[in-house]
């Protein structure tokens, strides 16, 4: 027997989400929408794609393992020392990193019951033990976290605002009266999505206080999902901290150099926001017109309400035989909603044509075309 540690050995097999790429493997085919992963179909700036065809030519080097041009960067876009900022492929990778710093095994965890499980993945796999508090009206029931965390003590609280899978948001004075009342731990604060969310959403940094890690990504409004970039915001002793513990090679050349030009093309951003905005109306508007609901959001998707995890999962299904891939919430009520990623016009009107054909099925079992 391979002497896997007892952690280990008591981890489910399993993957926090099983990739498209999968699904096409499994299927003999390629899909004709990917709108389930939240990734930006409006692709990257130019200034980023020049920018990463240059970095080629230079390949055959490491990266900058401090990340500094990208770090000074974005330290002077928050207003905050470069010695605030941490560079990770992607907010998973900083995840991981954050628990491997303040968790050990037995220690408690808190979390809302369906948010973004790789969090989860991580907490089990370094062996400590996960609250789970459920959403409230979609949203992360903030007095219920906190309440939870007075009582049992945990080294990591974890939030997203906006939130995924619902997409939607607390305001910034709800989230400074919930860090107010925090006990003495950590609290990871993943703001994948706030490009796309309301001003008042938006709690101002403060990187002194070091109970509070700010996680953003360019994965999102900056279309690079791919190249695996993200950054904390934190206390300059947790990122010394970091320093100990992360992949100094994990953030390669050229994505460093398409996220530095991405950085700097502020109005490709704010295009993709104001289409992503458009988008979410259109949205609304076809569930209304299905005699659907959705759910507000303040993200790049919008969740589309079917009424019960078991149509959600018919749908999905149903979907995906027409080689449309979206995906839905984990757990109930949650799971009632199918989640689906907003794209350009285009596969826009493609998903609504799809989703108009094979939602009667789900009651009727005829396709009908609008």
């Amino acid at each position: 027997m391979l002497p896997f540690t007892h952690i280990v050995r008591a981890l489910p097999a399993t993957v926090p989400f099983v990739p498209p790429e999968a699904l096409e493997r499994k299927q003999g085919q390629p899909l004709a929408l990917r709108v389930g992963a939240n990734e930006s179909n409006f692709g990257i700036s130019p200034r980023a794609r020049q920018a990463m065809v240059e970095a080629v030519e230079q390949v055959h080097w490491y990266n900058d393992p401090e990340g500094y041009e990208l770090r000074s960067a974005l330290a002077v876009r928050h207003g905050v020392a470069r010695e605030e900022v941490v560079l990770g492929a992607g907010i998973d990778e900083l995840l991981g990193l954050l628990v491997r710093l303040f968790v050990e095994p037995g220690d408690t965890v808190v979390t809302s019951l369906g948010a973004y499980p790789t969090f989860n993945y991580h907490v089990e796999g370094h062996g400590a033990v996960l609250h789970k508090v459920p959403y409230r009206a979609d949203r992360e029931d903030l007095p219920a976290l906190l309440d939870k965390a007075r009582k049992v003590r945990p080294k990591l609280i974890y939030v997203a605002n906006p939130d995924n899978p619902m997409g939607t948001y607390q305001r910034a004075d709800e989230l400074r009266d919930f860090i107010a009342g925090l006990p003495d731990c950590v609290l990871l604060l993943d703001e994948a999505y706030i490009d796309f969310a309301p001003e008042d959403a938006l709690l101002p940094l403060e990187v002194e206080r070091a109970q509070v890690v700010r996680l953003r990504t360019f994965s999102k409004a900056h279309g690079m999902a791919g190249a695996r970039v993200g950054y904390a915001l934190a206390h300059r002793d947790v990122v010394a901290a970091l320093d100990k513990v992360r992949n100094h090679f994990g953030v390669n050349r050229i994505a460093q150099a398409g996220a530095l030009a991405s950085l700097g093309d502020d109005a490709f951003v704010r295009s993709v926001v104001r289409q992503v905005e458009e988008g979410r109306r259109e949205y609304a508007v076809l569930a209304a017109e299905l005699g659907l609901q959705t759910v507000p959001s303040a993200t790049n998707f919008v969740a589309l309400d079917v009424g019960s995890g078991e149509r959600a999962r018919r749908l999905m299904q149903m979907l995906l035989q027409h080689g449309v891939f979206v995906r839905m919430p984990g757990v109930a009520p949650l799971d009632r909603c199918i989640r689906v990623t907003v794209g350009p016009s285009a596969e826009r009107q493609a998903f609504a044509k799809v989703l108009c054909a094979v939602l009667p099925q789900l009651d009727i079992g005829d396709e009908i075309f609008c």
